[in-house]
C-alpha cells in the first residue's frame, strides 16, 4: 500500500522504535512508516489501517510491537478472533498484561462472555494500572450484559473509581455505562443522573451522554437555519432550539 512520502517512520514512539533496532535498518524504516499509518488511520479509516498492518506484520512478525498494532487494527474492523491472536502474541513476546482488558473484550466479541468475565478474577488484573482496571470492569459488566445478567452488571461498575468527584480519562466512560446499565434495569431516574454527571465529565466528546440525557428529558435539538425543519418558535439570533417532543 502506499504511504506518503513525508511519512519517515521517525514519527513512532520511542519504545517501539528500540523494537524495531533488531531489524535490519531499511526493514526496519518501512517497518515504522506502515505502523505510523495504521496510527493515524486507525479512528478514520478502519480499513486502510488494517491493510497498512497486515503490510507491518507480513515484514516484522517477531516484534511484538507490529503484531499489537496489528491487533488493534483488526479488533477496530470487528476481527475479534484475529486480534486476540495477535494480542496474546504480542503479551507472549514483550511480557506486558496491559492488553489484557482488551483481549477480554475480544472474547465478547467472538460470543463468550463467560471467558472475558473469567480474564477479569484472574491475576493479570492486578497488575494493571488504574486505567486498565477500571476498563477490565467495563469489560466485565458487558459481559455479564451479554450473558442476560444486567442488574449484575450495575453491581460490577459500583466502585470507588465511579464514587469519585475526581475527572480522570476514565470518568466519562465509566459513568455513561453505568447510566446505561441502569437504564437497562429500569432505574431511569438514577439513568439520568448518571449521564448528566458523564455528560459533565465528558470534555472530549468522548460519549454520546449529552445526547442520551436530551433524550430521557424528551428533548429534540432542531436547527433553526434549516428551511426543511419544523420549527415553532424561531429564535432571533437563529440559535439552535430545543423544544418538547410528545
Amino acid at each position: 500500500m502506499p504511504i506518503p512520502d513525508e511519512v519517515t517512520g521517525d514519527e513512532i514512539d520511542r519504545s517501539v522504535r528500540q523494537e524495531l533496532m533488531s531489524l535490519p535498518k531499511t526493514l526496519a524504516v518501512d517497518v515504522a512508516r506502515n505502523l505510523v499509518m495504521v496510527a493515524r488511520l486507525l479512528d478514520e479509516d478502519a480499513e486502510r489501517a488494517y491493510g497498512y498492518s497486515r503490510a507491518a506484520l507480513r515484514l516484522a512478525s517477531r516484534v511484538g510491537a507490529v503484531r499489537e498494532a496489528a491487533g488493534f487494527a483488526s479488533y477496530g474492523v470487528g476481527k475479534y478472533a484475529e486480534a486476540l491472536t495477535e494480542f496474546r502474541a504480542a503479551k507472549r513476546m514483550t511480557g506486558s498484561v496491559h492488553l489484557w482488558p482488551i483481549m477480554a473484550d475480544c472474547e465478547r466479541g467472538i460470543g463468550r462472555p463467560e471467558r472475558a468475565l473469567a480474564m477479569a478474577g484472574e491475576p493479570e488484573v492486578r497488575q494493571l494500572d488504574k486505567a486498565g482496571q477500571v476498563e477490565m470492569r467495563l469489560v466485565a459488566a458487558g459481559a455479564r450484559r451479554d450473558m442476560g445478567q444486567p442488574e449484575a452488571a450495575v453491581v460490577t461498575l459500583q466502585s470507588p473509581e465511579l464514587a469519585s468527584s475526581s475527572v480522570q480519562p476514565w470518568t466519562a466512560r465509566l459513568r455513561y455505562a453505568y447510566a446505561d446499565a441502569l437504564l437497562a434495569v429500569g432505574r431511569e431516574e438514577e439513568a439520568r443522573e448518571w449521564f448528566a454527571k458523564a455528560a459533565e465529565a465528558d470534555q472530549g466528546g468522548t460519549t454520546d451522554a449529552s445526547d442520551r440525557l436530551a433524550e430521557l428529558d424528551g428533548l429534540e435539538f432542531v436547527d433553526a437555519l434549516d428551511p426543511d425543519a419544523d420549527v415553532e418558535d424561531e429564535d432571533v439570533d437563529g440559535d439552535e432550539e430545543p423544544r418538547g417532543q410528545a
